[in-house]
C-alpha cells in the first residue's frame, strides 16, 4: 500500500493539520515506511501460533519479582474527602450517568 500526495492532504485535512509542502512530503514518505513495516509483517506465517498474555511465559519456570502487597501510607480518607462536594456513608457523591 502506497500512500498518494491526495491521502495525505485528506488525512491532513481530517485530523485538521496544516501542512506546507516539505510537511507534507515527509508525512507521506515517513507513512509509506510504515506500511512496508506492516507489509513484512503480515507476510511472516503465524499460523499455529498460539499469543502469549505475557512475554514471561516464553521463560517457563520464572518466578516474577512482585513486591509484598504492604500498606505503606496511612489512611488519609477524612483528609482526602474535605473538599467533596457531596458525601455519603464515606463514600463520595457522584451525578447519574446511566439512566
Amino acid at each position: 500500500m502506497s500512500l498518494s500526495a491526495a491521502d495525505i492532504d485528506r488525512l491532513a485535512h481530517l485530523a485538521r493539520l496544516g501542512l506546507v509542502p516539505d510537511e507534507r512530503e515527509r508525512l507521506r514518505s515517513q507513512l509509506n515506511d510504515f506500511f512496508v513495516i506492516v507489509e513484512k509483517m503480515r507476510a511472516v506465517d503465524t499460523l499455529g501460533i498460539v499469543p502469549l498474555a505475557h512475554p514471561v511465559e516464553t521463560m517457563g519456570d520464572v518466578a516474577l519479582r512482585l513486591r509484598d502487597d504492604i500498606v505503606s501510607e496511612a489512611n488519609q480518607r477524612e483528609a482526602n474527602q474535605r473538599n467533596a462536594p457531596a458525601l455519603e456513608n464515606g463514600l463520595f457523591l457522584v451525578p447519574r450517568v446511566i439512566e
